[in-house]
C-alpha cells in the first residue's frame, strides 16, 4: 500500500473509505459480509497472537479467552458500513500508524478469503484508501449520518424500516441496546437520547437519496 502524503494523526477522527477495483463487487452475499465483520472486529486490535483464520478454528471458549486478552486497540470504530462494492469507516486512531495497519490487515485478510471462496487471484480493492479528517462535532454527526444512510441511498435496501435492520452497518448499534464493538457514546453524547439521533438520520434519508440520484443523472448527461 503506497505511503500517504499527509500522515494520519493519533487521537484524531477520520472518514475512511475504499472501493473495489473497477467498482467490482466486494461483498456479494451474507457469508462474505459476515466474514468481513469478523475481520473488522479482530484486526482492530494491536499485538495479535495469531491470524484470523487460525482464531476462527479455535473452540468457542478459547476464542473468548483470546478476545478478552486483547486490550490494546489500533483504532476505535465509531461507525461503519459495508456496501456491495465499497466500505466506509469512521475511525479514531489509537496509536501511530493505527489506521493504516488496521485497514491493511482488514484488506489483506478479507481479500485472501474472498479470493479463496471465489477462486480468483490478485487485488480486490484500490491500493490507496481515502481519508478525510473530521474536525468538528457538526462534521462528525453529519458524516456518521451519511455513512449510516448509504444502504438506503444506494438502493441496497428499499425502505427505512429495512435500514434500521441492516446488519452490515453500525446504525443498528446506535438505535438498539445490543452489545457492540462500535463506540457509540461519543456521537450519541451529542444528542439528548438515541431516539433523537435516529430521527436525525432518518429525517434526511430521502433528501440524501435524491442528491445521489441527481449525481447519477449529471454523470450520465
Amino acid at each position: 500500500m503506497p505511503g500517504r502524503l499527509l500522515p494520519l494523526v493519533t487521537n484524531e477522527i477520520y472518514h475512511i473509505y475504499n472501493r473495489g477495483i473497477n467498482r467490482q463487487p466486494t461483498f456479494t452475499n451474507k457469508r462474505e459480509c459476515d466474514r468481513a465483520i469478523e475481520t473488522i472486529k479482530f484486526y482492530r486490535f494491536a499485538d495479535l497472537p495469531l491470524r484470523l483464520s487460525k482464531f476462527l478454528l479455535l473452540e468457542q471458549k478459547k476464542q473468548k479467552e483470546t478476545a478478552e486478552s486483547l486490550a490494546k486497540s489500533l483504532v476505535e470504530i465509531l461507525a461503519f458500513c459495508l456496501m456491495p462494492n465499497h466500505f466506509h469507516f469512521l475511525l479514531r486512531q489509537q496509536e501511530d500508524g493505527g489506521i493504516a495497519t488496521f485497514i491493511g490487515k482488514f484488506l489483506n485478510s478479507y481479500t485472501r478469503y474472498f479470493n479463496t471462496v471465489n477462486k480468483r487471484d490478485g487485488s480486490l480493492f484500490l491500493d490507496q484508501f481515502k481519508a478525510v479528517r473530521v474536525e468538528t462535532d457538526e462534521q462528525l454527526v453529519h458524516v456518521s449520518r451519511y455513512i449510516h444512510l448509504n444502504p438506503y441511498t444506494g438502493y441496497v435496501i428499499k425502505t427505512l424500516d429495512e435500514l434500521q435492520l441492516y446488519r452490515y452497518s453500525s446504525f443498528k448499534d446506535y438505535i438498539d441496546n445490543d452489545e457492540t464493538f462500535v463506540t457509540t457514546d461519543l456521537i450519541l453524547g451529542l444528542f439528548k437520547d438515541k431516539n433523537l439521533y435516529k430521527q436525525f438520520v432518518l429525517d434526511q434519508a430521502d433528501y440524501q437519496r435524491r442528491l445521489k440520484d441527481i449525481e447519477h443523472l449529471a454523470l450520465e448527461a
